[in-house]
C-alpha cells in the first residue's frame, strides 16, 4: 500500500480546500409581488409562477 513520504502541511491542505464552500441558491425577484424567491419556482408569498396564478394563497 502506498504511503505518503511527507506529511501534508496545514497550509497545503487548506489551499487545496479553498473551493469547498456552500453554494447560495439562485434568487430572483418575483415579477408580481417583488419578493425574493428561488429561480424557476412558484413564489411562496403570492402563488404566481411568471404571470400565471398557480397556487391559491390565504
Amino acid at each position: 500500500m502506498a504511503v505518503p513520504a511527507r506529511r501534508t502541511s496545514k497550509t497545503r491542505k487548506r489551499l487545496r480546500r479553498t473551493h469547498y464552500k456552500l453554494q447560495v441558491p439562485g434568487m430572483s425577484a418575483c415579477p408580481n409581488c417583488g419578493e425574493l424567491r428561488k429561480a424557476h419556482h412558484v413564489c411562496p408569498s403570492c402563488g404566481y409562477y411568471g404571470d400565471k396564478k398557480v397556487v391559491k394563497t390565504k
